[in-house]
């Protein structure tokens, strides 16, 4: 029996210490007790061939061993699920936008292309600050949860929990009647400050005086007009607090044509002069140009957004159309 004595020592070398003994003698004992059966079943001693397979079956050393150790994770079952979707909104939510507004930027900006002449160098600095956030965020979150699971394994305070403060169930497609006053509310403020620069000459006190460029009066008629049908539409959503598909279609071609007008309102140099009283005019010039190109600037972080907003409403619309196919099985279904 020296391939067993040789296979028990193995075993006990990866044990902890205050349990070998123990758990030495149980292993023993029933490999042994199995040995034993095997040769009554066949009427003769083992070959060291056939306890070597006993052997095998039963697994190496290492891992018979770990079967009798604590159980230790860095993060463990509980907590994981829950690591595994912060990361997912951590790429989603912060890591994407990140790698979009860099993309753009490129692409669009040509102050940033004009310092990052070589496109080849910028990819590759690109790539390279990418992984250093994406370590960084990542690094963070699992350090963070590593902590929760130490608590956890010393507190259990995730077992603790009454079934009476969970959440009521949440119909999607339902309105929640503050959003559609908050809609109600915003609206109506952007309409009377729109109004109030239906003028293309704006004075701030008697001290600076804003000309507008021509082109204003585009916007000026576009942000009214969608303001307007924003304002009914948030009305219908409050008295009828659930989306439909028609609604929900409003409601996308709505933000699309917003975010097309306050995209070309960015890049449209809409500030044609700036008078302030005591200021020179050569000042008064950079600040026009400076104010206008801060605009021109925002435009990529403007087309983020609006991206976001734009897919937020098609799924919206996906989501409507689904349910309606669910409550109608079999029947074509006209979302209205």
């Amino acid at each position: 029996m020296e391939l067993l004595e040789r296979y028990l020592q193995a075993v006990k070398f990866w044990l902890p210490k205050e349990q070998k003994s123990d758990i030495i003698a149980e292993l023993s004992e029933d490999l042994r007790s199995q040995i034993e059966e095997r040769e009554t079943a066949l009427g003769r001693k083992l070959s060291e061939a056939e306890v070597e397979a006993i052997l095998k079956e039963r697994g190496r050393p290492l891992l018979v061993a770990n079967r009798y150790q604590p159980q230790q994770y860095l993060i463990g079952p509980v907590l994981f699920p829950i690591y595994s979707f912060v990361l997912k909104i951590v790429a989603l939510c912060y890591l994407l936008p990140w790698v979009i507004v860099w993309v753009s930027l490129l692409s669009f900006s040509p102050v940033y292309r004009a310092s990052h002449s070589n496109w080849a160098m910028s990819a590759l600095a690109g790539w390279s600050s990418l992984w250093v956030v994406t370590v960084l965020a990542f690094g963070a979150v699992t350090l963070v949860f590593t902590v929760l699971e130490q608590v956890q394994a010393k507190s259990h305070f995730l077992e603790k929990w009454n079934p009476r403060k969970l959440p009521a169930v949440r119909d999607p497609n339902r309105i929640q009647r503050s959003t559609s006053i908050a809609e109600l509310v915003g609206n109506f403020v952007m309409i009377s400050w729109i109004s109030y620069l239906s003028s293309r000459t704006i004075l701030i006190g008697t001290e600076i005086r804003v000309s507008l460029s021509p082109a204003w009066t585009y916007f000026f008629w576009g942000f009214l007009l969608l303001g307007v049908f924003n304002l009914a539409l948030a009305g219908v959503n409050l008295m009828r607090p659930y989306w439909t598909g028609l609604r929900a279609s409003l409601r996308l071609v709505s933000d699309g044509l917003g975010c097309v007008l306050f995209c070309w309102f960015l890049k449209a140099n809409i500030l044609a002069e700036i008078a302030v009283h005591g200021v020179s005019p050569e000042t008064a010039l950079r600040i026009r140009d400076g104010a206008n190109l801060a605009m021109a600037r925002s435009l990529t972080m403007a087309v983020v957004f609006c991206i976001v907003m734009v897919a937020i409403d098609v799924h919206r619309i996906v989501r409507v159309a689904g349910k309606d196919r669910r409550l109608t099985p079999g029947v074509p279904v006209t979302v209205v």
